[in-house]
């Protein structure tokens, strides 16, 4: 049968418009006066995509690497779109309020913006907070646990509705998942530095946010992205020509983006372990060996994330696994290392970032580097009062008496810009790299003049050195589709593979 009958020519307004969703460009759009900075030509470029996109009622996954900018480009986004007078609504970590606050009032203060948020109005402001007084307004900000207790905010029409750490709804179950999905705009806009943070799956939740549909339903995609993973030759390349149109990211590491961004190099500071580290990690392994012989189902998981924990601490330091409050150098071979780093640091008056996941060792870390910088620095932690954030960070930048900042890692390791500093430790990994990229870029963003220096802490002979190997060797899925990371699932393994992943080799870890 002959089936030129279904040939479809585009005329000349599609083919533009084909052409500009492309090339991740568009339209001329342009703040004007109102946009108190000077845009770079790759965010004039974002700013038109996104307002492309959304004139055509389509969603948009603005996904630049961290620090180049998103927040001025979809504050130069509002400010276009100001004259509609429809308020947009803005969801973001409650950390971040702040934040935004502040690039607004820098930026775009023409645009009424209000903070819905415990941090920022009282509970009476909250709850007269309907969607006729959300007209009054510009932009809307709230944080995604407020979207919980704020039934109101799916009720309002929204001319955009905006996540920033897009991330976050990466879990498509989550009850704020949900209600992000809820919320009613004319168009929807993702910002993520990690659009791919631990698998296909959360692309396809960002998406089913953005372009409902687009990527088919959960199990579809699933599928798809299995049959996807079998193909030898460019396995994502379908994928990733489907979702073009809908994402634009921007790297860093591209001269062509940004020309005058400094270096950055990381660097593996591998540590041995102290006498009394190897005698508890030994004692750890023997423990875990013997009640894995014994368990199964969801109490084997268990009995395997608690002990990956516990060997973690132990590599810290004994005293975080023992809670008796000593915290002697001696004891901890990261402690030693860190000393080595802090010293020279000191001696050139520059500043640092330190990185844990751990809260508890926020305290004893400041202590100690405040011992080797003769002054004290600052701290950062989930328990840190959201309005405490703004001041904190402007201190760090501004106060060259303040030598480092340790952060634990959820609560400061996205959002804040911290440029003052050149190095960046992480004392203990994550084991997902995106996670960490995102805070390394707390430094190394728009605004850093000096190269900056990332230093992984691992111990040498012991887990953390088995998964920052096998962290590297998986790396593949997201740097093939996006430049993303890799999560593993380490409870998922054997029995066997486990005890070799935690064994300790004791030549490796003692060596100096």
């Amino acid at each position: 049968m002959d089936a030129d009958w279904s040939l479809v020519t585009a005329g000349p307004w599609l083919e533009q418009t084909l052409t500009a969703l492309r090339s991740g460009d568009g339209e001329g759009v342009d703040p004007g006066k109102a946009l108190k900075g000077t845009l770079r030509p790759y965010q004039r470029a974002g700013t038109r995509w996104m307002h492309l996109l959304s004139s055509l009622g389509l969603g948009a996954c603005l996904a630049d690497d961290m620090g180049l900018g998103k927040t001025i480009q979809v504050l130069s986004l509002l400010l276009v779109e100001q004259a509609a007078g429809q308020p947009s609504l803005l969801v973001a970590p409650a950390s971040l309020l702040g934040n935004w606050a502040a690039e607004i009032e820098t930026f775009a203060p023409g645009l009424k913006a209000a903070i819905l948020h415990p941090s920022a109005m009282t509970a009476d402001q909250i709850r007269q907070f309907t969607p006729e007084r959300a007209v009054e307004f510009d932009l809307v900000i709230t944080s995604y646990g407020s979207l919980l207790r704020m039934p109101g905010l799916a009720e309002t029409s929204w001319r955009f509705v905006i996540l920033d750490e897009a991330q976050a709804i990466k879990n498509p179950v989550a009850r704020q998942t949900k209600a992000a999905k809820a919320l009613r705009a004319k168009a929807r806009i993702a910002l993520t530095g990690t659009p791919v943070e631990n698998h296909l799956g959360d692309l396809w939740s960002i998406f089913d946010f953005i372009n409902p549909g687009l990527l088919g339903n959960a199990k579809q995609f699933s599928r798809y992205a299995k049959g996807l993973a079998e193909r030898t030759y460019n396995p994502y390349g379908p994928l990733r020509d489907l979702v073009r149109p809908y994402i634009l990211r921007r790297m860093k590491t591209d001269k062509s983006v940004i020309g005058d961004l400094p270096d950055k190099t990381e660097v593996k500071a591998l540590c041995g372990l102290s006498r009394r580290q190897t005698a508890l990690y030994g004692q750890a392994v023997a423990d875990l060996e013997e009640k894995l012989e014994e368990a199964d189902g969801i109490q084997r998981k268990g009995i395997v994330l608690t002990m990956l924990m516990r060997l973690k601490q132990i590599c810290n330091h004994p005293s975080q696994w023992l809670n008796d409050g000593v915290w002697a150098e001696e004891d901890s071979g990261k402690w030693g290392r860190l000393r080595e780093i802090a010293e020279v640091v000191a001696a050139r008056q520059e500043k640092m970032l330190v990185f844990t996941q751990f809260r508890e060792m926020t305290g004893p870390l400041a202590a100690f580097l405040g011992q080797i910088f003769g002054r004290p620095g600052l701290v950062l932690h989930g328990d840190t009062a959201v309005k405490s954030r703004k001041d904190l960070v402007r201190t760090f930048q501004d106060d060259e008496r303040v030598p480092f900042f340790v952060l634990s890692l959820k609560a400061g390791g996205s959002g804040l810009t911290l440029t003052a500093a050149s190095h960046v430790v992480h004392f203990d990994r994550w084991w997902n790299p995106a996670v960490e990229n995102q805070a390394t870029d707390r430094a190394y963003r728009i605004g850093q003049k000096k190269n900056v220096l990332v230093h992984k802490f691992i111990c040498r002979g012991t887990v953390e050195e088995k998964i920052d190997a096998l962290i590297d060797s998986k790396k593949s899925l997201s740097d093939d589709l996006l430049t993303g990371g890799a999560e593993i699932n380490l409870t998922e393994m054997g029995n066997d593979d486990i005890m070799r992943l935690v064994a300790l080799d004791l030549n490796a870890a003692m060596k100096e």
